[in-house]
């Protein structure tokens, strides 16, 4: 039935064009096929001409697209074809066709625009995936060394100085976010997002302001540097609770404004994303990026005092500044390009979004990792108490070994307690 439906067509279609030329393509298919799409073979590319020039007459390719009747010389254009063989097509794209001076239809239309769908699905379904496990074992990679961080921070009492404190609160801020990335990740399914139950939106409520507190630590780091090098004041004047403002206290009230006006504005989803029109989510977003900023000059006025005036200088503390200066000039780019990447559009082109993803996949999950790595296991003070300690449990040891050893030499009771008595006072 095909088969003979693929014959007639022409000769149909031909039958019509000769009827008029000024149908359209809707009206041949339709009289044709009876509103079937079906795919023929080009019927006629005999020239129309009347008082008005040479035109080519409507006809219908051997894919199945239909062209109008058109000037001579006039470049055609027209969607790509929805379905072919079982393979579905962008029709955003477009089919050209050349209307050649002598008012017939060029052999061939130009169809190297349209794309299967179905290969970019797998394409974009595999780069996803890939994606995903990123970030998974960026994840995991940075909880793990920020817990190794977070404990010897804890135990090492040695190094507790107000520097090393916001090191270990920065440190905290970020195994917080990641706990609840996993959260997020291992319960937040579609139902839920569809749902969108208090608990979740609770879950991202958090999410966000551990997010949030990851940048105010970083603006703390800042505001620790450029007040001892670049305003030259004693850092005996900074006080803990100043920096524990900065870092814990002062997201909880804007995060809080942001969670009403999701609520009244943009009450779906989870209050993940965005609807068009609404712009909520830069009441935590415009703090952020403001403290990025000003984090930024102050960098940039640090750098400048370590060029001119802490040059020649080597005192342990000048040094241990030029070490967090060093850290927070590495980590405060990852922090906010990993930010910026939210802002942009990677266009239509699928190799931009295919960088895109991974890129941002990438920095995004290995954020901790970089901030444990810079602030801690580069951290001389923390390296050295590390030495220290290891020496001191290699001591303590060995001199248990030795006196294990005396301990167990035969020998009678009385001289037994005497030799040990003696090996452990020379020991």
């Amino acid at each position: 039935m095909r088969l003979c439906l693929i014959k007639v067509l022409p000769v149909l279609c031909l039958l019509v064009t000769r009827v008029s030329t000024d149908l359209t393509c809707d009206t041949v298919l339709m009289l044709a096929t009876g509103n079937r799409t079906m795919y023929s073979v080009d019927p006629s590319t005999q020239a129309d001409s009347n008082s008005s020039g040479v035109f080519c007459r409507t006809s219908i390719d051997g894919i199945g697209t239909c062209w109008p009747r058109s000037m001579a010389g006039e470049m055609v254009s027209r969607p790509c074809p929805e379905l072919l063989y079982g393979v579905r097509y962008n029709t955003t794209n477009k089919i050209f066709r050349k209307c050649l001076a002598n008012g017939t239809w060029a052999s061939k239309g130009n169809y190297s625009q349209c794309k299967a769908i179905l290969n970019v699905q797998r394409k974009s379904k595999l780069h996803y995936r890939i994606a995903v496990i990123i970030n998974y074992m960026g994840h995991c990679l940075s909880l793990f060394t920020l817990l190794i961080a977070f404990t010897l921070f804890l135990r090492l009492r040695s190094i507790r100085c107000l520097r090393n404190i916001i090191h270990w609160n920065l440190i905290s801020a970020f195994i917080l976010r990641n706990a609840t990335w996993f959260i997020v990740q291992l319960t937040m399914s579609p139902d839920v997002h569809e749902s969108n139950v208090p608990w979740c939106r609770l879950v991202t409520t958090l999410y966000n302001y551990f997010h949030m507190a990851n940048f105010f630590w970083m603006f703390g780091e800042g505001c620790y540097l450029h007040t001892a090098i670049v305003l030259t004041y004693s850092t005996d004047r900074l006080k803990k609770w100043m920096f524990i403002c900065i870092g814990w206290c002062i997201p909880l009230p804007i995060i809080v404004a942001w969670a009403f006006g999701k609520l009244y504005y943009d009450n779906e989803k989870c209050w993940f994303g965005k609807r068009a029109g609404v712009y909520t989510d830069y009441i935590y977003q415009g703090p952020m990026i403001l403290v990025l900023m000003i984090n930024f000059i102050f960098l940039f006025n640090i750098v400048r005092i370590l060029m001119t005036k802490l040059r020649a200088s080597t005192t342990s503390e000048t040094i241990q500044y030029r070490k967090a200066v060093k850290a927070t000039l590495v980590l405060l780019p990852l922090l906010g390009i990993t930010y910026m990447l939210f802002f942009v559009n990677p266009g239509e082109d699928e190799v931009s979004q295919i960088v895109f993803i991974y890129f941002n996949s990438f920095l995004q999950s290995f954020q901790g990792f970089f901030v444990s790595v810079f602030y801690c296991f580069l951290n001389s003070e923390v390296r050295s108490a590390v030495r220290k300690r290891w020496h001191r449990w290699q001591d303590k040891h060995s001199i248990r070994t030795r006196v294990a050893r005396a301990m167990s030499i035969p020998t009678s009771p009385s001289r037994l307690s005497f030799h040990s008595i003696k090996q452990s006072t020379s020991v």
